[in-house]
């Protein structure tokens, strides 16, 4: 058994994954997928094991070779399911870099009870989805007052430019908002949620704050509420709002107008067809363009007549950090002392304050209060 199997290692983020796991000294690790020929001229000199998702018997092998399974094989609403059902019956860790709200509510339907039975840890959005994000506000609140009502905003900052393979995923969920809106409410119908207790995570107005701040229409909010659900540290009364943040009024009516435009295009067929011929899976960023990829994320917690300020930060966000993200997350749970906990979970609640020193140690991701 390995400790790590990534499956998708010849993807544009999945090279990137490959090549951190290659620099990590004594690691037991394995490549996946379903060309055999492609992921030995990787080059790393490390087992190669073929599955396709195509084929549920090579999915279930595989993962009952590793201790944590890597996937970046999206979009997940299409690809991502075999690898989920495989690990929750195997008991063995899964992550993956989905952004798909539906996916990730699609699978907690389907596969989180038999999750909890065989002990796995089913850990979506282990990337810049929504890491930063999950972890900051943890990191925030667990520097206010206990069993007091905690309001969090968050105001992101940063550059980059999108892969083909996430441009693919977010133009396809973009397209399936009736499908969203049902697992949704399924899900919600069938959670158990503890009695007693508030969370409200949903977006707020745009707000001017040193600059505009737009609401962020991400899986982010979504994931930070599951974790409050299920910490009791983040009290009776939790809201969380998240904004992206730029500085000029043109720029943020650019990025409002543009978000606009392309939910309304990836309802049409036609016009779907087009957008998702502009970028195509396997296509990216320049390493130049990476190196100047940068983020910021900043996060105002006040709760108990107390506030706090945590800075988030970190380089090359879509990419190189998220490579770097979903690898530690993956040696987290592969090695350290972890919460005891199954089933689908979040990133704060399956690893918590153990992932956010290893990210902190490694320079992955900077955590950091400011006054």
């Amino acid at each position: 058994m390995h400790d790590i199997v990534l499956f998708g290692a010849t993807g544009y983020t999945g090279r990137l994954i490959a090549a951190y796991l290659a620099g990590i000294e004594g690691l037991d690790w394995a490549v996946a997928g379903r060309d055999r020929a492609r992921l030995e001229a990787l080059g790393h000199g490390v087992p190669v094991l073929v599955a396709d998702v195509g084929e549920p018997d090579s999915i279930a092998a595989l993962a009952r070779r590793a201790r944590v399974l890597i996937t970046t094989v999206g979009p997940y609403i299409s690809y991502g399911e075999p690898l989920v059902a495989a690990c929750a019956e195997a008991g063995t860790h899964y992550v993956d870099l989905t952004g798909e709200p539906e996916f990730v509510d699609r699978m907690y339907l389907l596969h989180h009870d038999r999750a909890v039975a065989s002990g796995a840890k089913i850990v979506h959005a282990c990337g810049f989805d929504s890491i930063p994000y999950d972890l900051g506000v943890l990191h925030n609140v667990s520097r206010l007052p206990e069993g007091v009502p905690i309001k969090v905003s968050a105001f992101m900052r940063g550059g980059g430019r999108p892969s083909g393979g996430t441009f693919h995923s977010a133009v396809i969920s973009m397209s399936r908002v009736r499908q969203l809106a049902e697992a949704s409410a399924r899900r919600w119908a069938a959670e158990v949620r503890p009695p007693g207790r508030k969370v409200d995570v949903l977006p707020g107005p745009p707000r001017f704050v040193g600059g505009y701040a737009l609401p962020m229409p991400t899986i982010d909010p979504q994931i930070v509420g599951r974790s409050a659900w299920a910490l009791e540290r983040y009290g009776p009364d939790f809201t969380y709002r998240q904004y992206f943040a730029v500085r000029r009024l043109p720029a943020a009516l650019t990025l409002a107008g543009g978000a606009a435009a392309l939910t309304f295009l990836a309802q049409i067929p036609s016009a779907r067809s087009f957008l998702l011929n502009r970028l195509r899976p396997g296509d990216g960023p320049t390493p130049e363009q990476r190196a100047a990829s940068w983020f910021k994320l900043t996060l105002l917690g006040e709760g108990g007549g107390a506030r706090v300020v945590t800075e988030v930060s970190g380089t090359d966000p879509g990419y190189g950090g998220t490579a770097k993200m979903i690898s530690e997350a993956a040696l987290c749970l592969a090695f350290d002392d972890t919460p005891k906990v199954a089933g689908q979970v979040t990133t704060a609640v399956a690893m918590g304050d153990a992932l956010i020193e290893r990210l902190g140690r490694t320079g992955a991701v900077r955590f950091a209060e400011r006054s």
